[in-house]
């Protein structure tokens, strides 16, 4: 699938339905799945739906389907590199500083 592509609502769309299967694979219903994430059956008919919900809920529904560990492949630790860690340990870097234009 090409996100890059994808419009912001059509990624939520897509997004929604792969939830959907999910649950459906796991052969809960809507409403056991709201149960297990503590939301309404509301939030997870918004949620497969395409609508938006926050970032919390979306956190709670993948911990009921016990995938909250596919979190890893969305959003993977940036890896650093020796010479980066060997300078942070000198001094850690406290903010980023952009130099004026002139």
């Amino acid at each position: 699938m090409n996100w890059k592509r994808m419009s912001d609502q059509a990624i939520v769309n897509e997004m929604g339905k792969r939830i959907k299967k999910r649950r459906l694979h796991k052969r809960y219903t809507q409403k056991e799945l709201a149960e297990n994430a503590g939301v309404n059956i509301n939030t997870i008919q918004n949620l497969e739906y395409g609508r938006s919900v926050t970032l919390t809920i979306l956190i709670q529904v993948l911990r009921a389907l016990k995938s909250l560990d596919q979190l890893d492949a969305f959003l993977p630790e940036i890896e650093q590199s020796p010479l980066m860690v060997m300078e942070q340990e000198i001094q850690p870097m406290q903010r980023v500083k952009r130099s004026k234009k002139p």
